[in-house]
């Protein structure tokens, strides 16, 4: 990640006009490790019931595994990536031994912050380079390749689509695919981040604007649809949230208890789901979905997965953490100040 220089002024010591901008960066910078600490909900570090560990990703090629989701056309094969500046390429795992299938490369693709993918509803894997730190791209880029027929290592060429926010630059490490209507979703990964929505077709030439359509949870890392359509679960690095396709809040998860959880996917069947985390050596847990988010035995998707104005309760829990969050940064923007009275 680049890093914003530092203004000065002719003496050299003052810092330049423009500075408290860089100074409230540094700060939530330096606040970082405050947000780990915070206090969450008591259960969004409790080990839910089934959960099972299901196997670890310890191949070296993969150190940095960020994207997670389930092959609908190939049972038992989930699909990962390595985050920031990696290669262009998904490897296939077996989800019961984590064992690398195939290695896929994305042809004409480029890796600089890859976050998120997803399996659409028209048979394509979506790849999401939609990590954006500084929040100072242009656009961000979603890539799609058919899903292989067969699981091997190859290279298949993808198709590249520009997405621009309507309300600026974000940084966002969610993707979610719509499977009854392939539509398009990112959540932004922020204090108080937002849900955008894509056109009803995504078009490879322009850019792509995606429009806010509700709250995402807290520090948003990750996201994806049921295969029925009818919920859709986006996770951070405390818990879960799975909500109704309008939008609203259904239930809760627990996760497991990761170093810095990334991924999460449901299965095929859409009765479990599978998190990952970064890192290497990381274990891949699997963990039953709420009864009351189970999909029906007879449900059919159709209409359109909208969501609606996010003003269900699945972002209570995460407002609460981002007061605690707030209150923690101005309590070290108030010691930064009288640190600076007492050295003048």
């Amino acid at each position: 990640m680049r890093r914003p220089r530092r203004g000065r002024s002719p003496g050299g010591s003052t810092p330049a006009r423009g500075a408290p901008s860089r100074t409230l960066a540094a700060l939530l910078a330096v606040g970082g490790p405050l947000v780990w600490a915070m206090p969450v909900r008591a259960d969004a570090r409790a080990v839910a019931a089934g959960v099972t560990r299901q196997c670890t990703i310890d191949d070296p090629r993969i150190d940095e595994s960020s994207g997670l989701a389930a092959s609908r056309r190939h049972p038992g094969i989930v699909y990962t990536f390595n985050d920031s500046g990696g290669s262009p390429r998904l490897f296939a795992l077996g989800a019961d031994d984590c064992r690398v299938r195939a290695a896929i490369t994305l042809g004409g693709a480029r890796n600089r912050d890859w976050e998120a993918m997803a399996v659409g509803g028209d048979g394509g894997l979506y790849v999401g380079d939609i990590g954006d730190n500084l929040k100072d791209q242009p656009y961000s880029t979603v890539y799609r390749i058919p899903e292989p027929r067969t699981i091997r290592t190859q290279t298949v060429r993808a198709t590249a689509y520009r997405i621009k926010f309507d309300d600026g630059p974000h940084n966002a490490e969610t993707l979610m695919i719509d499977p009854r209507t392939n539509r398009l979703y990112v959540a932004s990964k922020e204090f108080g981040g937002s849900l955008y929505e894509g056109p009803k077709r995504l078009s490879s030439r322009g850019l792509n604007i995606m429009h806010q359509v509700g709250d995402a949870p807290l520090y948003a890392t990750d996201g994806a649809f049921a295969p029925d359509g009818r919920t859709f679960v986006i996770r951070g690095y405390w818990d879960a949230e799975i909500y109704t396709a309008p939008g609203k809040e259904l239930t809760g998860v627990k996760v497991p208890d990761q170093k810095l959880g990334e991924g999460i996917t449901y299965t095929a069947d859409g009765r479990s789901l599978l998190f990952s985390g970064e890192g290497v050596r990381q274990p891949l847990w699997r963990e039953p979905v709420p009864k009351e988010a189970l999909p029906s035995p007879t449900a059919k998707p159709k209409g359109r997965a909208t969501p609606a104005d996010g003003t269900g309760g699945g972002m209570k829990a995460g407002r609460r953490t981002l007061g605690l969050v707030v209150v923690g940064a101005l309590a070290l923007t108030g010691v930064v100040v009288f640190a600076r009275r007492r050295a003048s």
